[in-house]
């Protein structure tokens, strides 16, 4: 029987942390997975809340005190079959999660001042350690039908709503672009993050369930959206934001800026050895760096340059450290492996100089009163501007979606996405879509949502 006051005599343990000297000049995970004893012990500080608040912060509500207590008890299959029943990507979730934000941000542990029950690396342990133990989602009880289903986009929307449809007999295809799967968490997010051995093993076991991969496909392009229409019952969009938020100031097209999302991309890609032919790999090697934004895309692009050897990063954000949108866990590790921060500071312009540097034009910011959305608005001093000098400018402002080209293609397409019977259906009565295609940029866990909700309703429109 476990201890009810093991909260109290074992400190939270998310796992060891690869020193800040040696991993930031590696792509590899920074977090150590947790053995089996350690995962069991840490399940073992779970009150087993009445009313679990965790559980409620999970954008996919996970069982987390029913799996956290089957760990306790070494029932690792159980747990992994838990824990599938709510969240398709489970150990990826784990991995990329903010969980400050979410479960561990709601744990009463976490309340209490004694550290939040280490959630996202146990949720993290079971995918991992069960698949290496062999199991596998348990497929003997579906019922094929003659039923198919679409799927435009291989990202974390995308695989929940396949993962949902091939468990009830559907065959889903899953068309994408890119040439593997994963779409921003194969190809945005680095891999001190988030390996991409762990995105190659869930391709094998989605695969092994049933779903079908047409890669290197662009829809609208490579295939008319007419011929999919044609083919499947029903199609389900779920291709990501992509568009870049601009600042809006002088000086954002000079050469030496980029935009974050094709920095990171082809920072991956050079690692997996697929970048196109043609395109030049970018490394900040030996540059001085600045990044604009405050979210966990810009905190990715200033620990991906300090991997690439950039002589000097900093971080300018136009408000404070504590408003900043992203993990706090990712901000704190940039801080460790060295980036430099500055706060309150908005960007007026950037201005190319001899010798292919450039200047920033920065100035200092305040808080002022609330606006009509509830947060407080800010005032640019326009007598507090400095001037950074920088080789290169990285633009991290987020995302935002754009309609699908391919959908000009049918026939009285409106200027966006309507939803109509269904949540996730759109004004064309056979194709659905969900994540961060419809919600503009959000979390992965959000998708993960998204593509399941939507999975159900193409169950029942489909029989």
């Amino acid at each position: 029987m476990s201890d009810v006051f093991q909260f109290m005599k074992l400190s939270r343990n998310p796992g060891d942390k690869v020193e800040a000297s040696v991993r930031k000049i590696e792509f590899k995970e920074i977090y150590q997975p947790l053995n089996a004893v350690d995962a069991a012990d840490q399940a073992g500080r779970c009150l087993s809340c009445g009313n679990p608040y965790c559980e409620w912060q999970c954008p996919v509500h996970n069982y987390i005190p029913d799996w956290l207590k089957l760990v306790e008890e070494g029932r690792l299959f159980e747990a992994a079959e838990l824990s599938h029943q709510t969240n398709s990507l489970p150990e990826i979730c784990g991995r990329v999660c903010p969980q400050d934000r979410l479960c561990e941000g709601a744990c009463t542990l976490n309340q209490g001042g004694f550290g939040a029950v280490s959630i996202g690396s146990i949720e993290k342990y079971i995918t991992d350690e069960a698949f290496k133990a062999g199991w596998r989602p348990d497929m003997s009880k579906v019922v094929w039908t003659d039923k198919t289903v679409g799927v435009i986009g291989a990202g974390p929307a995308g695989l929940a709503c396949a993962d949902v449809l091939v468990r009830n007999g559907v065959k889903a295809v899953v068309y994408d672009r890119y040439e593997e799967i994963g779409g921003l968490l194969t190809f945005g997010i680095p891999e001190f993050k988030l390996e991409k051995s762990v995105i190659k093993r869930r391709r094998e076991i989605l695969e092994g369930m049933g779903v079908e991969f047409v890669l290197n496909t662009e829809i609208g392009k490579d295939v008319p959206i007419e011929t999919l229409l044609a083919k499947h019952d029903a199609i389900f969009m779920g291709m990501g934001a992509y568009k870049a938020m601009k600042g809006g100031f002088p000086g954002e097209n000079s050469p030496g800026v980029l935009e974050a999302l094709p920095y990171l991309v082809n920072n991956v890609r050079q690692s997996l050895g697929t970048l196109p032919a043609g395109e030049a790999p970018i490394s900040m090697k030996g540059k001085r760096v600045l990044v604009l934004g405050g979210g966990d895309t810009a905190m990715d692009c200033t620990r991906t340059a300090l991997r690439q050897g950039a002589k000097q990063v900093t971080c300018a954000y136009r408000r404070a450290e504590a408003q900043m949108p992203g993990s706090k866990r990712e901000v704190q590790n940039a801080h460790e492996e060295g980036v430099e921060f500055i706060w309150h500071r908005q960007p007026l312009s950037i201005e190319p100089m001899l010798g292919g540097t450039l200047a920033v034009r920065l100035a200092e910011t305040r808080q002022s009163s609330k606006n009509s959305t509830g947060h407080h608005s800010l005032e640019v001093l326009e007598d507090s501007v400095s001037l950074i000098e920088c080789d290169c400018v990285v633009l991290a402002f987020g995302y935002q979606t754009e309609t699908a080209s391919f959908l000009e293609q049918l026939k009285h397409c409106p200027d966006q996405l309507r939803l109509k019977k269904y949540k996730h259906q759109t004004q064309f009565e056979k194709i659905f879509a969900g994540g961060d295609q419809v919600r503009g940029a959000s979390l992965v866990v959000n998708a993960v949502f998204d593509g399941r909700n939507a999975a159900a309703e193409i169950l029942d429109y489909v029989f």
